[in-house]
């Protein structure tokens, strides 16, 4: 069989689906890889996992209609030549004109995954932007189009079904909710938090106003003047260009000022993780299941985060960690002191981490349900409950 996955970043398709691929591959697929960045590093990292690159174009946040346009024939053509038995499509372009792409090519068989609605759909505590409103109409009213197209349109977390579908009118054929993409159990293995007088806690991810960076930095302002001696170590890269983003300046007065602890961005994360106590992630973003917080619970540490979609679906409150409301940097300093005060937390909590994430976020196991969900056609699978207030 003919599998062409659609996706944007090679980085991404590399770090995020290399077990999906290998998979594929492993069971007598042919599995081909577009992305928009290949070079030749990249294009031979995919080889080695047993994926087939194929470069294609496509501005990843343009607007630009005509280019659209003319950038989705392009796809078809490519997919046509490729003549692939399934096109499964993840993120918010290229399941949108991936989509529409494949359909122009031939009748194959079209399966999206969406993992989190993203910015466009992510409230702000000011409200939303003026950009954010003008693309959310044109989301949805692409959306509706292309999800009919779809034998099946899959989610990670059962919230955004809910928020995107049912609250627009979006219809589909069948509807999936997934869980976490998961996380590889024996490269992110178990280990056993030794929790120091300088309890250290980590953020891992992009500096955004939406993520929670400024939180955590608040937080961290009212622990320091308590606690001296805890430390805060900050994962990701800076994006001045965003909206939502950071200052170089700023975040050099914070590093100066001995607030934060700057990793900046790295590709393997693993050592970090290991070296801290407790995993923070006070997003308010619309995520799928965050990724690097399941790769915090696999090596077995207690988890912050806000009880949003996405993220609530990490975190049995009070057990791996603490659910806190969105842009509540108080009460995010208020669950980091209960572990600085009860080191106990912090080691039982880390260890429950591991036994959620080795039941719901096992990447072996979470493949063969994402590659019967591509594979199958059938009724709607997942759960399209109500989201949690």
């Amino acid at each position: 069989m003919k599998v062409a996955l659609i996706g944007t970043a090679a980085s991404s398709a590399f770090i995020f689906r290399s077990d999906l691929i290998r998979s594929l591959s492993d069971a007598g697929d042919e599995v081909y890889v577009f992305c928009l960045d290949f070079d030749e590093r990249s294009r031979k990292n995919i080889l080695d996992i047993g994926g087939i690159p194929v470069d294609y174009s496509f501005s990843r946040t343009g607007m630009n209609p005509v280019k659209d346009i003319f950038d989705t024939l392009k796809l078809s053509r490519s997919i046509k030549k490729i003549n692939p038995d399934i096109v499964f499509s993840y993120f918010s372009k290229p399941v949108i004109f991936g989509t529409f792409a494949a359909k122009i090519a031939g009748k194959y068989k079209c399966v999206g995954m969406l993992e989190g609605l993203g910015y466009v759909f992510t409230d702000l505590p000011g409200g939303l932007r003026f950009k954010q409103k003008i693309l959310r109409k044109i989301q949805v009213f692409l959306y509706k189009y292309s999800f009919r197209l779809l034998e099946r349109i899959i989610f990670l977390n059962p919230d955004d079904p809910v928020d995107l579908m049912e609250k627009n009118n979006i219809k589909a054929k069948n509807v999936s909710v997934l869980g976490g993409i998961g996380v590889n159990l024996e490269e992110f293995e178990y280990s056993e938090v030794n929790v120091s007088e300088d309890i250290k806690f980590i953020f891992i991810g992009r500096l955004l106003v939406e993520k929670g960076i400024n939180e955590y930095f608040l937080a961290a302002k009212i622990i320091k003047s308590k606690f001296p001696k805890a430390r805060f170590l900050v994962a990701g890269g800076i994006d001045e260009e965003n909206p939502g983003g950071i200052s170089r300046k700023e975040l050099n007065e914070l590093i100066e000022e001995g607030l934060i602890e700057y990793i900046g961005y790295v590709n393997d994360i693993k050592k970090y993780i290991k070296s801290s106590d407790v995993f923070v992630l006070p997003s308010s973003y619309r995520e799928g299941v965050p990724r690097s917080t399941q790769e915090a619970m696999a090596i077995g540490r207690a988890v912050i985060t806000t009880d949003v979609p996405g993220c609530r679906e990490t975190v049995e409150d009070g057990v791996n960690g603490f659910l806190i409301p969105r842009w509540s940097h108080e009460v995010l300093a208020e669950k980091m002191e209960e572990f600085i005060e009860n080191k106990d937390l912090v080691r039982a909590m880390g260890r429950e981490s591991r036994r959620i994430a080795e039941k719901k976020f096992d990447v072996d196991e979470v493949n063969v349900r994402l590659i019967g969900l591509i594979k199958t056609d059938g009724t709607t699978s997942g759960s399209l409950s109500k989201p949690r207030p």
